[in-house]
């Protein structure tokens, strides 16, 4: 492996992480069952397109769609429009594809790395790339690629988090001494992130919005909690417990007394055009 952490792990993405969409539907689902405040990103993204597309029937890109929330979202908001969601796997694009169906809104699909579109220049009025650059050990070479794509003008919407997402429940797993190294792993938003997406998106583009919302989350117990933390290829842990809700759970309730856990996650989304 040549990077030292598992989110820039081609063959991991490829594989464990993104190889179907089971770990993908547990991780948004502990998630999604454990927030109490912060708005929907597909609600969100969906808003700050319609005000940016103007013409009927342009092409709209979602670029790293995974199970398609936000393609949903955008075929919902822009009916006129022409949408293509891209993902480099293949399985969440068969479950985005049954999300569109499901809803009864359209979009195409495509299978790509979003280092090379297979896409021609100057072409798309607007493009998404949600929670997906950190994958990327140089994000803004895709930000390039991107830019690309865009008509002069066009509009790119970029959303990610904060490094230190869910601090809390790493801090929880070192206390368990599970993995005592748990709040110095690398983060999943390591090379794109609340901190760095201004300055990283200004070197391509014309940044025009960005904006910060925190978004808060109460885990009912160390089940609860688990539930979570086994997706996660982060940490370093005893064999058996990674992928393994149940397992995991059993371990920190041998550690740790049992109740709420909460912790927080700052979600920035930034709105910005390609020169013209």
């Amino acid at each position: 492996m040549s990077d030292t952490t598992p989110f820039l792990d081609q063959q991991l993405i490829s594989g464990s992480l993104y190889g179907n969409q089971q770990r993908l539907a547990a991780r948004t689902g502990a998630l999604l069952s454990a927030k109490t405040s912060g708005r929907s990103a597909a609600e969100v993204i969906s808003a700050l397109a319609l005000q940016a597309c103007s013409s009927v029937g342009g092409l709209v890109l979602d670029i790293g769609c995974g199970r398609g929330a936000s393609t949903v979202a955008l075929a919902r908001s822009l009916p006129r429009s022409r949408v293509l969601a891209l993902d480099a796997s293949a399985a969440l694009l068969v479950a985005a594809r049954h999300r569109l169906q499901q809803s009864g809104w359209q979009a195409a699909t495509i299978q790509a790395d979003f280092h090379q579109l297979p896409l021609p220049a100057g072409r798309a009025e607007l493009a998404v790339a949600a929670f997906c650059l950190y994958h990327s050990p140089r994000p803004r070479r895709v930000l390039q690629e991107i830019a690309r794509c865009m008509a002069p003008g066009g509009t790119v919407i970029l959303a990610t988090k904060s490094a230190d997402s869910y601090a809390a429940l790493d801090r929880l797993v070192a206390a368990s001494g599970l993995d005592p190294q748990a709040e110095t792993r690398p983060s999943l938003y390591g090379t794109f992130h609340s901190g760095n997406i201004t300055a990283l998106a200004a070197s391509v583009l014309t940044v025009h919005d960005v904006r910060h919302e925190t978004h808060r989350f109460r885990f009912h117990d160390l089940a609860h909690a688990s539930a979570y933390l086994a997706t996660s290829p982060k940490y370093r842990l005893p064999p058996g417990l990674s992928g393994n809700p149940t397992a995991f759970a059993e371990r920190l309730s041998e550690r740790l007394p049992d109740g709420p856990i909460e912790t927080t996650s700052e979600v920035s989304y930034l709105a910005a055009t390609v020169p013209g």
